[in-house]
């Protein structure tokens, strides 16, 4: 009977509910307010590859995804590592990224080849690549590195690197040997195959080397020879920029707000990056975090900014190296408009 009751009581209160819907049982004078519903804007999907696997470089990329930064913006973003890092100017010239992380080496080299890729803002503002070798090996500076084996990963751009460092203490690269370990690089350092690792980064290859219990030193590039430049910069096309520039601003504000949180506390953007990527090793991350997040920032200018001398300057120094073997012009490689845009 109970359940009788109870059914009953149901059916009058829906019949009710029903005829208060009703325009017909609505009092004369008496008006019912519709509640107006919007229909959500559907996000704009937008893909990013990275130069790397994700690592805390990347946190304020992670951090504007995971706080609604790009969402805010309208902007559906996956970010993703790449499938090949020697493909990802070619990825994002092609359009199947709207966006990546490279090198500026790498700008200059593919604008000189007809790649029409520009930097929008610069990640990080010094470089991290640089030559280490082990504490106790005694070789603390360029020149002693004359008569040794250097490993390397094979990537082009880190013989003229390391050429100028040699130079700028009379020596060359004809002077040592190198040798190609891949990216097998610390274990290469730490197991003595060869006397100093040229293309490790001194904020986490140095931490990994240091975390299995062999201290080293390192010799930062732009301390020896090397001019000044942006390791990572972020790039999209020229076709972007000109014909959708309102999307650009809006992932660089968002990309730019996450970098700022990351800057105010490393920490806890690397404990953010964790959450999302699991595969991350905090081992290395988080004292490596505190040596990066300075380099986020440039000394005038903020998260991004670019200045045109040192565009001009390290393109000279590729030129004089063989490395641009045709004219590019570095004022064209990169735009400064959308970080201006965000002051």
């Amino acid at each position: 009977m109970k359940r009788i009751y109870a059914t009953l009581a149901f059916t009058f209160s829906l019949l009710f509910v029903l005829s208060a819907c009703s325009g017909s049982t609505t009092p004369a004078g008496v008006t019912t307010a519709v509640p107006e519903t919007s229909t959500p804007v559907p996000l704009t999907k937008v893909s990013v590859t990275l130069d790397w696997f994700p690592w805390s470089n990347h946190s304020g990329l992670f951090i504007a995804q995971d706080k609604g930064y790009y969402a805010a913006e309208g902007l559906d973003v996956t970010i993703h590592p790449p499938a090949d890092p020697a493909s990802i100017l070619q990825t994002v010239a092609a359009g199947r990224d709207d966006f990546g992380i490279n090198y500026q080496t790498g700008v200059m080299i593919a604008r000189a080849k007809g790649v029409p890729v520009v930097s929008i803002a610069a990640i990080v503002q010094h470089p991290l690549n640089s030559v280490m070798t082990l504490k106790g090996s005694g070789i603390t500076e360029p020149r002693d590195l004359v008569g040794k084996k250097i490993g390397w990963p094979g990537i082009p751009d880190n013989e003229p690197l390391l050429d100028t460092m040699l130079k700028s203490q009379g020596s060359s690269l004809e002077e040592v040997e190198m040798v190609n370990v891949g990216f097998d690089l610390v274990a290469a350092l730490i197991g003595k195959k060869v006397d100093a690792i040229v293309g490790a980064y001194w904020v986490h290859e140095s931490i990994s080397a240091i975390n299995q219990g062999f201290p080293v030193n390192i010799m930062r590039m732009e301390q020896h020879g090397v001019p000044d430049f942006y390791e990572l910069v972020l790039v999209t096309t020229e076709d972007k920029i000109a014909n959708d520039p309102e999307q650009v601003q809006k992932f660089v504000r968002a990309t730019a707000r996450g970098y700022q949180d990351a800057i105010a506390d490393p920490q806890a953007a690397v404990q953010l990056l964790k959450r999302v990527r699991p595969e991350v090793d905090l081992a290395i991350e988080m004292p490596g975090v505190d040596l990066l997040a300075p380099l986020w920032t440039a000394s005038q200018g903020g998260f991004g900014w670019q200045e045109e001398a040192r565009w001009v300057e390290f393109a000279k120094w590729m030129k004089e190296t063989g490395q641009l073997t045709e004219d590019a012009d570095p004022k064209a490689a990169f735009d400064n408009s959308f970080v201006a845009a965000l002051k």
